[in-house]
Protein backbone atom coordinates (compact mmCIF):
# COMPACT_ATOMS: atom_id res chain seq x y z
CA UNK A 1 0.00 0.00 0.00
CA UNK A 2 0.88 3.33 -1.07
CA UNK A 3 2.09 6.00 1.74
CA UNK A 4 -0.10 8.07 0.71
CA UNK A 5 -3.36 5.82 1.14
CA UNK A 6 -1.68 4.97 4.63
CA UNK A 7 -1.74 8.51 5.94
CA UNK A 8 -5.29 8.99 4.44
CA UNK A 9 -6.25 5.90 6.00
CA UNK A 10 -4.59 7.41 9.17
CA UNK A 11 -6.12 11.08 8.68
CA UNK A 12 -9.45 9.61 8.40
CA UNK A 13 -9.12 6.85 11.49
CA UNK A 14 -7.90 10.24 13.25
CA UNK A 15 -10.99 12.04 12.37
CA UNK A 16 -13.51 8.93 13.19
CA UNK A 17 -11.92 8.97 16.69
CA UNK A 18 -12.43 12.57 17.16
CA UNK A 19 -16.09 12.45 16.34
CA UNK A 20 -16.74 9.30 18.45
CA UNK A 21 -15.30 11.44 20.82
CA UNK A 22 -17.68 13.89 20.78
CA UNK A 23 -20.46 11.10 20.61
CA UNK A 24 -19.15 10.41 24.27
CA UNK A 25 -20.37 13.52 25.82
CA UNK A 26 -23.07 14.35 23.03
CA UNK A 27 -26.63 12.79 23.35
CA UNK A 28 -27.80 11.14 20.45
CA UNK A 29 -24.77 10.78 18.60
CA UNK A 30 -22.92 7.35 18.58
CA UNK A 31 -19.58 6.64 19.29
CA UNK A 32 -19.10 2.93 18.79
CA UNK A 33 -19.91 3.24 15.13
CA UNK A 34 -16.78 5.82 14.54
CA UNK A 35 -14.73 3.89 16.57
CA UNK A 36 -15.50 0.93 14.35
CA UNK A 37 -14.65 2.63 11.11
CA UNK A 38 -11.34 4.14 12.97
CA UNK A 39 -10.03 0.68 13.77
CA UNK A 40 -11.01 -0.22 9.96
CA UNK A 41 -8.72 2.48 9.00
CA UNK A 42 -5.99 2.02 11.67
CA UNK A 43 -5.95 -1.97 10.79
CA UNK A 44 -4.70 -0.39 7.34
CA UNK A 45 -2.29 2.05 8.59
CA UNK A 46 -1.17 1.92 12.49
CA UNK A 47 -1.26 -1.36 14.05
CA UNK A 48 -0.18 0.55 17.35
CA UNK A 49 -3.22 2.53 16.83
CA UNK A 50 -5.69 -0.41 16.05
CA UNK A 51 -4.30 -2.19 19.03
CA UNK A 52 -4.65 0.58 21.76
CA UNK A 53 -8.69 0.85 20.44
CA UNK A 54 -8.85 -2.86 20.66
CA UNK A 55 -7.32 -3.47 24.26
CA UNK A 56 -9.48 0.00 25.15
CA UNK A 57 -10.68 -0.90 28.18
CA UNK A 58 -14.34 1.10 27.69
CA UNK A 59 -14.32 0.67 24.33
CA UNK A 60 -12.35 -2.56 23.22
CA UNK A 61 -14.59 -5.49 24.39
CA UNK A 62 -17.50 -3.72 21.94
CA UNK A 63 -15.10 -3.42 19.13
CA UNK A 64 -13.46 -6.98 19.11
CA UNK A 65 -17.11 -8.52 19.69
CA UNK A 66 -18.14 -6.56 16.30
CA UNK A 67 -14.80 -7.62 14.90
CA UNK A 68 -14.99 -11.42 15.65
CA UNK A 69 -18.65 -12.03 15.28
CA UNK A 70 -20.77 -8.67 14.15
CA UNK A 71 -22.30 -8.63 17.42
CA UNK A 72 -24.44 -5.81 18.44
CA UNK A 73 -25.03 -5.83 22.26
CA UNK A 74 -28.36 -5.81 23.54
CA UNK A 75 -28.20 -2.51 25.42
CA UNK A 76 -27.19 -1.37 22.65
CA UNK A 77 -29.60 -2.39 19.97
CA UNK A 78 -32.73 -1.16 22.87
CA UNK A 79 -30.84 2.33 22.86
CA UNK A 80 -30.62 2.74 19.35
CA UNK A 81 -34.03 1.48 18.52
CA UNK A 82 -35.78 4.14 20.69
CA UNK A 83 -33.46 6.84 19.74
CA UNK A 84 -34.79 6.62 16.52
CA UNK A 85 -38.70 5.72 18.11
CA UNK A 86 -38.12 9.31 20.00
CA UNK A 87 -36.38 11.40 17.50
CA UNK A 88 -38.94 10.43 13.97
CA UNK A 89 -41.98 12.27 15.94
CA UNK A 90 -39.59 15.04 17.58
CA UNK A 91 -38.67 15.41 13.76
CA UNK A 92 -42.09 15.98 12.11
CA UNK A 93 -43.38 18.41 15.34
CA UNK A 94 -40.02 20.49 15.17
CA UNK A 95 -39.18 20.47 11.40
CA UNK A 96 -42.09 20.14 9.57
CA UNK A 97 -41.01 18.50 6.96
CA UNK A 98 -42.63 17.90 3.16
CA UNK A 99 -44.33 14.03 2.84
CA UNK A 100 -41.56 13.51 0.66
CA UNK A 101 -38.55 14.59 3.36
CA UNK A 102 -40.33 12.09 6.02
CA UNK A 103 -40.72 9.60 3.99
CA UNK A 104 -36.85 9.60 2.88
CA UNK A 105 -36.23 9.90 6.81
CA UNK A 106 -38.61 6.79 7.55
CA UNK A 107 -36.96 4.98 4.96
CA UNK A 108 -33.46 5.74 6.43
CA UNK A 109 -34.32 5.11 10.30
CA UNK A 110 -36.73 2.01 9.27
CA UNK A 111 -33.11 0.92 7.52
CA UNK A 112 -31.23 1.73 10.15
CA UNK A 113 -33.36 -0.28 12.63
CA UNK A 114 -33.50 -3.32 10.44
CA UNK A 115 -29.50 -3.52 10.34
CA UNK A 116 -29.56 -3.35 14.13
CA UNK A 117 -32.24 -6.20 14.69
CA UNK A 118 -30.80 -8.43 12.11
CA UNK A 119 -27.16 -8.39 13.80
CA UNK A 120 -26.44 -11.17 15.91
CA UNK A 121 -27.16 -9.72 19.79
CA UNK A 122 -23.82 -9.59 21.93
Amino acid sequence: MSSLLRMIYFGVGCLMVAIGAVGVVLPGLPTTPFLIIAAWCFARSSPRFEQYLLDHPTFGPHLRTWRERGAIPRRAKILSISMMSVSFPIYLLTVHPSPWAAGGVAALMITGATYVLTRPTA
